[in-house]
């Protein structure tokens, strides 16, 4: 399994979480940018086990972090692929580092692969692995999923290197998105643009066909309620309790990104805090929003907004005795998290694209079944296909929003818990293992090289 690139440093992200369980089961190796820089690039790889979890890791150099990470996978890729267009960049270096990575990480990670192993890459840094692993010779069974939407075609089309990257793809066995639009989107492009066929569930091109799938990512649900009534679950709830003296508190939790449309949300609080007045101070908002990727531009502009943006409305709303916004910069354990979204009447979650976004999952699986709080939930999130029961809105209209916090303040108990319940229902039949199997099954499914069908158990990469 080839992990998003640096992510392994991040062991408390639920997707970090996800792909670890995945390996635990299968035995199977995470392989990846360690995060850390290097004078030079020597392919040398770290070993570490942790937890049951093999990682095998490499340095990159300054020019390869700048150029692929930073560049292409971070500036071109990340906003095109979340429809922000006005932010994307398209720089040759770029282009040519991003490629150079994949290349040096496919002559890092083949001598690992054994005959049967079975191969599964993760998300937009990765693209053209696959391809490069097909070149240095590789007949293993391979697989990729992609963990952020997948953009319409003449969106894609802009992407001065969209038909070679979409190509590419071809080189995998089995290509997995959360959502049918993101399929569908994928689909269109291969089709109109290079002329592609599907056939039976596959998409033929020239030579290779390749089995596409929606497969959305869950939680472990059961474990994370667990972890809102563990010991330190429940001390963070009744923080959360005596900090809000009898207010009805609203969570937020996101990445510090563009994305997840954090200054909507707020301007769409603050229109709820003018339209009812009478509300100002039996509510607050606490935003929890860890900073990501300091060195790129974007991201330090909007955390600059934000910064300001909150500051603002609490200077124009606060009274000496309660703050509209609470604002945090930093991460906190998923134990702690836990106990704060048990202990919020709602769940604000507004990103305008978002892939999955499992902080809708965890707030859902946080919930206490006989007084369950409400989930909003912007319907461009893909846990919007599965979370019909929401309070599903358009996070680019701070009406709706403002509807949305009053309409979930005043639903009845029993209302909350029947939408709590299908919720839940669904996150807990389509969890993480649902996930890894559906995915993994496919997989394995695919035939192998004549020379190697008596090989067939999956392993690691």
């Amino acid at each position: 399994m080839s992990a998003p690139t640096g992510s392994n440093s991040g062991a408390q992200g639920g997707l970090a979480v996800a792909l670890a369980s995945a390996l635990r089961e299968y035995k199977g190796m995470w392989f990846g940018w360690s995060g850390e820089q290097t004078d030079e690039y020597t392919g040398q790889i770290t070993f570490q086990r942790n937890q049951g979890v093999t990682t095998a890791t490499v340095d990159l150099e300054e020019q390869d972090i700048e150029e692929y990470y930073n560049g292409y996978a971070n500036r071109t890729l990340w906003p095109l692929f979340h429809y922000r267009v006005d932010l994307a960049e398209y720089e040759r270096e770029f282009a040519g580092g991003y490629q150079r990575v994949n290349e040096r990480f496919a002559d890092t990670v083949q001598p690992l692969i054994e005959e049967d192993d079975a191969v599964w890459i993760q998300d937009y840094h990765l693209f053209p692995l696959g391809e490069e692993l097909r070149k240095r010779g590789s007949k293993n069974r391979l697989g990729f999923f992609l963990h952020i939407p997948w953009p319409p075609r003449r969106l894609l089309s802009i992407l001065p290197e969209a038909q070679a990257l979409v190509r590419s793809l071809f080189a995998y066995d089995v290509i997995g998105f959360h959502t049918e639009e993101w399929l569908q989107s994928f689909c269109d492009y291969a089709e109109h643009e290079l002329g592609a066929a599907m056939i039976d569930g596959n998409l033929h091109l020239g030579d290779r066909q390749v089995k596409v799938m929606a497969c959305p990512i869950g939680i472990d649900a059961q474990e994370f309620a667990g972890l809102a009534t563990s010991t330190r679950g429940r001390l963070s709830f009744r923080q959360m309790r005596d900090a809000a003296v009898g207010r009805d508190m609203i969570v937020g939790v996101d990445r510090l990104d563009y994305s997840k449309g954090l200054e909507e949300r707020f301007l769409g609080y603050e229109r709820f805090l003018v339209e009812h007045p009478e509300e100002r101070k039996e509510v607050t908002l606490l935003q929890i929003a860890p900073p990501s990727r300091a060195t790129v531009g974007s991201y330090q502009k909007i955390r600059s907004n934000l910064e300001g943006l909150a500051g603002r409305i609490n200077g124009a709303y606060a009274d000496i005795d309660w703050v509209p916004i609470r604002y945090v910069n930093q991460g906190y354990p998923r134990d702690v998290l836990a106990g704060i979204y048990r202990a919020a009447k709602i769940g604000l979650v507004t990103p305008l694209r978002d892939g999955m976004n499992l902080v809708a999952k965890e707030y859902v699986a946080a919930q206490n079944p006989e007084d369950p709080g409400v989930l909003i939930l912007s319907r461009f999130a893909g846990a919007a296909s599965q979370l019909a029961d929401a309070v599903l809105i358009n996070p680019y209209s701070a009406e709706e929003m403002s509807d949305a916090i009053m309409m979930a303040l005043r639903m009845p108990r029993e209302e909350r818990i029947e939408r709590w319940r299908k919720m839940m229902d669904v996150i807990s039949r389509e969890d993480i293992g649902w996930w890894r199997k559906t995915f993994t099954d496919a997989l394995m499914a695919n035939p192998l090289e004549p020379e190697q069908q008596d090989e067939d158990q999956p392993a690691h990469a």
